[in-house]
């Protein structure tokens, strides 16, 4: 299966690879050697599940994108106030070459701009400049997950070429910004500049800031959580140079871009993104980087300023029907295949309010489990709200679903009438059918299990009534044994609605079902009235009387016309005498369905826990 933020993806890649805008750097010289054709789109969750299209494994140099972490590898290895004190975070509304200082402290005024990350470099410590790169190396390898290296060629490239950065170097020193010779500092920001990544490795290190500094793929710390809110808010505000304020207003994401083509934009808490094309806009920025940006933004609702709750993804809980399963009893042979069967229907619990970022977890989670799943019940019941595009993301996950033969059923949709819109809207004339919505989990669960039950050869339930062979009460009993104890059992009949047990009356039969449906409520009619169970022809209920005598627990009523063969205590107690083992039979038997239920209940429970 293909996961619907990836088909999104791929599309969106599609309509944009016609855009040729721009030109490709070339005051780097190795820069110019860039094939303009080049692009990738990689988009990492917070919880490291990551969709990837295009040429997202070439390697460029990271350029501008790596200021941000060194500013956040400086904040780590010197503390916020030693920082602050060499480079300031107001925004220049110049290019990132300009030479912008604050009057009278020689301060650069934020450290997205080359005098700002000059300052920021030359606080990467190390007693040679041997161990400053490796420190360098280290710190961006564990943003991106992998061992990162500096491009050689292209760092000497920016050597020979870098004589402005050179001069910027030298008025830092003079102004004591830099309080040693300038060169070699100005050297490790050339090489920082040069360190080689993929579109993938930006996906990854946004990701890495949007989980508070853990990287996603490794669950190590890249960088203390403490200083991630300091690198997102100079990203926000200085990240994309002279064009940062139109960018926060389009697409409203802390970013950074590099001449080499790439950009890297973070929604904190929930994902990173990763683009690589070649061509710049005026501003030094990539012309589809920025395009896709927008798009995911608008399209996905990824806005930062139009978020409403918190980090929690939608997924409250998620099991299997061969766990859990509807509140319908079953037989034996009916318990056994779902045992082996049910982990076909997959049951997912939603909460909190559903975005794109917090039902993308649900997406990943069906196509991981796509090749064990025919029926998927969504239950909506504790979800606060759902915005369009996370409707609209459930859609195309349900219509791929329902393309492939499988099932898709809702519950207590209800709460979300947006989600019922926009599939109204798609479908048209087949909504109704294809809309499979049930008021509560349990009942569609049970209509789930029905056709689980009905492809594995299970015969249908009230179909006709059961033998007493056919009896789970009744195992191990001979065909004498099953005459003596039919001639035992009396005859009793309810219709529709009727009250067969009462709670709180005192116990004096056990009934088996021999025609119709009656289903085991707890509360009254007015008061939290709630079904526990349901049970079909051959199962026993009112045993538990048989076992302590205690008054009735549960209200059991008809949900049709009723037979019922009904053992009296009487008659049971007379079994004990005139044929005791026929009793211990039924009591052995007895005992054991009390044991699987329990097993069960206590599966069910481990499950919920």
């Amino acid at each position: 299966m293909t996961s619907p933020i990836l088909d999104f993806l791929r599309r969106l890649h599609a309509e944009l690879t016609d855009l040729r805008d721009g030109e490709v750097a070339t005051y780097i010289p190795e820069l110019g050697r860039a094939d303009p054709e080049w692009f990738g789109i990689c988009v990492v969750t917070a919880g490291g599940h990551v969709y990837e299209i295009g040429q997202t494994d070439i390697e460029f140099t990271i350029q501008s994108i790596s200021k941000p972490f060194v500013y956040g590898l400086a904040l780590e290895d010197n503390g916020r106030e030693d920082v602050l004190a060499k480079v300031g975070v107001e925004p220049s509304g110049d290019a990132f070459n300009s030479i912008s200082l604050e009057p009278g402290t020689g301060r650069p005024l934020n450290p997205m701009i080359n005098a700002g990350a000059i300052a920021t470099a030359s606080l990467v410590p190390g007693e040679t400049a041997l161990s400053r790169q490796r420190r360098l190396l280290h710190g961006f390898s564990s943003f991106a997950g992998r061992p990162l290296a500096i491009d050689e060629t292209v760092y000497n490239s920016e050597s020979e070429t870098g004589h402005r950065n050179r001069a910027i170097g030298h008025m830092l020193r003079n102004f004591g910004i830099l309080t040693e010779a300038p060169d070699p500092t100005v050297e490790l920001y050339f090489q920082q500049c040069s360190i080689s990544v993929t579109c993938r490795d930006l996906g990854v290190m946004a990701a890495t800031l949007a989980n508070r500094g853990v990287n996603p793929l490794t669950a190590k710390q890249a960088v203390r959580g403490e200083y991630v809110a300091d690198m997102l808010s100079v990203m926000n505000s200085c990240g994309m140079y002279d064009w940062a304020g139109e960018w926060i207003y389009k697409v409203g994401m802390p970013a950074k871009s590099g001449v080499s083509g790439g950009i890297l934009a973070v929604l904190p808490g929930q994902l990173g993104i990763g683009v690589f094309s070649p061509r710049l806009d005026s501003h030094g920025n990539s012309v589809r980087g920025i395009k896709v940006c927008e798009a995911l933004s608008q399209r996905l609702d990824l806005h930062m300023f139009n978020r409403r709750g918190s980090r929690q993804g939608a997924i409250r809980l998620h099991f299997t029907g061969a766990k859990v399963n509807s509140r319908r009893v079953r037989s034996s042979t009916e318990a056994a295949t779902l045992q082996r069967h049910g982990h076909r229907i997959q049951v997912v619990q939603l909460q909190g309010n559903m975005t794109f970022a917090t039902t993308e977890a649900v997406a990943h989670l069906v196509a991981e489990r796509h090749d064990d799943l025919d029926y998927l019940v969504l239950d909506f019941k504790h979800v606060l709200s759902i915005n369009d595009t996370a409707a609209r993301l459930v859609y195309e996950l349900a219509t791929q679903l329902q393309a492939e033969g499988r099932h898709v059923l809702f519950t207590r949709s209800d709460r979300v009438p947006l989600l019922a819109r926009v599939f109204r809207h798609k479908l048209g004339t087949d909504f109704e059918e294809r809309f499979i919505s049930f008021e509560e989990e349990d009942p569609a669960l049970e209509w789930c299990e029905e056709r689980v039950l009905a492809a594995r050869g299970a015969p249908i339930p009230d179909q006709k009534p059961p033998r007493l062979v056919d009896i789970d009460l009744l195992r191990g009993l001979t065909g004498e044994e099953l005459d003596i104890f039919g001639d035992h059992l009396e005859r009793q009949q309810f219709a529709e609605h009727d009250l067969i047990i009462q709670v709180g009356e005192e116990a004096g039969e056990l009934f088996i079902l021999f025609e119709g449906r009656v289903s085991v409520f707890v509360g009254s009619e007015n008061v939290q009235r709630r079904r526990l169970a349901t049970f079909s022809p051959g199962m026993v209920f009112g045993e538990m009387s048989m076992i302590d005598r205690s008054p009735r627990s549960a209200t059991i009523q008809a949900d049709s016309p009723v037979v019922c063969r009904v053992l009296t205590r009487e008659a049971f107690d007379r079994l004990g005498v005139e044929h005791p083992s026929i009793k211990i039979k039924l009591l052995e038997n007895l005992s054991q369905a009390l044991s699987r239920k329990l097993r069960k209940a206590n599966l069910e429970l481990s499950v919920f826990d």
